[in-house]
């Protein structure tokens, strides 16, 4: 500001000091123009007085330095002349102020010099014999009074030069003061210049409209931060330049690193070469996607292009944890090959005894023990699909009615119905402990009770025992099935609740198992909201424990 006051001022100085020079330069030159032509006429009327009475004689005692005089005839020829020889003189019949004389009585006229640096003024008169008496003077031009001007106007220039650049410091403090003492927060506050007014109250709405923008702004990003902080996904949003703009709590533990990371480049934090591929590829084509495992599970990361207005403006990354959905394809594949595996067992025996009925090569005694055979492997299959639809309306999470159940009185059930399997095994059956009332559904405690007790007898010893115990605690009823049979090792204690794993796979057959009794065991506890536990130790027994909360 202080520069555009400085030129201001100066360009001001300027123009008033160069038209004041021009101004009077022009009035006084033309002043004294005047002053020496009025003298001149004066001279010349005197020497034209002289010159009548006395002639060449007066002429000739003239010595002007200041003036010429030059006595020339009607016909123009030079009679005297006070600077030069008059007979070496050319005609002057031609001058303009000679005409002017010899018509008029008088003439006058001026003429520059060749160096433009003088001029010369001409006053003539005619005197009364018909000859023309002329004087003439040289002065400097405007210009010689120029140049002449020009060190005082120097000086004049540089005081102007000084003056201004005070005067615009001064002025441009004092203008700016006001201006840094204004209050922007509070600007129609203000007392500083009432020019100000309009820019100050265009301010103050501004600043309203910021204000409600911010605040809209800041809602925003407060709902977007619980959005995302609350993802179990991981989210990440870079910049064009592939910068962390936001990364939520769930990316924050995924890529092991802190919210500090903002700014930072997002390879830096994660350099696997498929997200290196995935984000090259995202900002050719648009989008990558592709699957990792990191900390021990598995994860679907899917990539998108951010674009507006024909330009790239970031990246989003997202990250799925398909840790179960993978666990769960995968469960789901060996249930299928375990179920046809099952299903084909049965069905081979089934179809390979029929075949033997029909074309008469079993023995009319053995007819009997093919048929019973043939009804036996077909109750292993009815069994076996019992099992498997039980399983999925586990798996579906399906209501079921419930009621208060006496798990002690289903033990009593279970242990009557499964007794004759008992004394074949030469297994003994006890039933202790109280009442345990749970709020359950009765069929599925049944299942439960009756896959551990039948699990028990099936893996005992002959003599063993199985007992089932009932304890009921303040908020829990504990179920506890032990058994006295051969164990099971610690490598299989936390599998043989999965769908057809089988410790024992020979004495499995034997037995007649579907390998799906432990697995409905387990879905029908957590249907209940129990947990389970498993003791054992090889060749001395098992004890499955089952606490339901009866709290809630």
């Amino acid at each position: 500001m202080t520069s555009k006051i400085f030129k201001s001022i100066l360009s001001a100085a300027l123009a008033v000091l160069l038209a004041s020079f021009v101004i009077i330069t022009g009035v006084l030159y033309q002043y004294f123009g005047e002053v020496q032509e009025e003298q001149l006429k004066d001279e010349l009327s005197l020497a034209a007085g002289a010159t009548e009475a006395l002639g060449e004689a007066y002429l000739k005692k003239l010595d002007p330095d200041r003036y010429r005089l030059t006595w020339v005839s009607a016909d123009g020829a030079v009679i005297f002349d006070t600077h030069a020889d008059a007979a070496m003189m050319e005609n002057h019949a031609n001058r303009e102020e000679i005409k002017e004389a010899l018509v008029s009585g008088s003439g006058s006229s001026t003429r520059q010099s060749s160096t433009l640096t003088e001029q010369t003024i001409y006053e003539a008169t005619r005197l009364d014999d018909g000859s023309v008496l002329r004087i003439s003077v040289s002065r400097a031009t405007a210009f010689v009074l120029v140049l002449g001007m020009l060190q005082p106007i120097a000086i004049v220039l540089v005081i102007a030069v000084a003056l201004s650049a005070w005067l615009a410091h001064r002025m441009a403090k004092r203008v700016v003061e006001p201006l840094n003492k204004l209050d922007l927060e509070r600007p129609t506050e203000n007392e500083a210049y009432e020019e100000l007014s309009p820019l100050l109250h265009r301010i103050h709405a501004q600043q309203i409209e910021i204000k409600s923008q911010m605040r809209t702004l800041q809602q925003k990003q407060d709902e977007f931060d619980q959005i995302t902080g609350n993802m179990k996904e991981a989210l990440v949003l870079l910049d064009h330049m592939g910068r962390i703009l936001s990364i939520n709590p769930a990316a924050r533990a995924l890529f092991e690193t802190e919210a500090s990371c903002l700014g930072e480049d997002f390879l830096t934090i994660d350099r696997k070469q498929d997200m290196r591929e995935a984000l090259d590829e995202t900002k050719t084509r648009g989008h990558a996607d592709f699957r990792a495992e990191m900390n021990g599970r598995e994860y679907q990361f899917d990539l998108s292009r951010i674009d507006s207005e024909e330009k790239v403006h970031g990246t989003v990354i997202l990250a799925f944890d398909i840790t179960e959905q993978v666990n769960a394809e995968k469960h789901r594949q060996e249930f299928t090959a375990n179920v046809s595996h099952e299903l084909k067992t049965p069905l081979q025996t089934i179809i390979g005894s029929a075949e033997l009925l029909e074309n008469g090569i079993v023995k009319e005694e053995d007819v009997p023990s093919f048929v019973g055979h043939i009804r036996q492997e077909a109750m292993r299959l009815v069994t076996l699909i019992e099992d498997i639809i039980r399983l999925s309306q586990l798996d579906e999470g399906s209501e079921m009615p419930q009621e208060d159940v006496s798990l002690r009185e289903l033990a009593e059930e279970v242990c009557e119905t499964l007794s004759d399997a008992a004394k074949r095994k030469a297994v003994t059956l006890e039933v202790r402990g109280e009442d345990g009332v749970i709020n359950g559904v009765r069929r599925l405690l049944y299942e439960v009770v009756y896959n551990l007790c039948d699990n028990a007898i099936q893996y005992n010893r002959p003599g063993g025992k199985v007992t089932v115990t009932v304890a009921q605690r303040p908020g829990e009823v504990l179920l506890r099935v032990q058994d006295t049979g051969i164990g099971i090792s610690p490598e299989h204690q936390e599998k043989v609740f999965e769908r057809f794993y089988r410790v024992d796979k020979s004495h499995s057959k034997q037995s007649g198992g579907t390998g799906l009794g432990l697995s409905i065991v387990k879905h029908a506890v957590q249907y209940h909201h129990g947990k389970i536990s498993v003791e054992s130790e090889l060749n001395k027994g098992t004890a499955i424990s089952i606490r339901f909360d009866t709290s809630a």
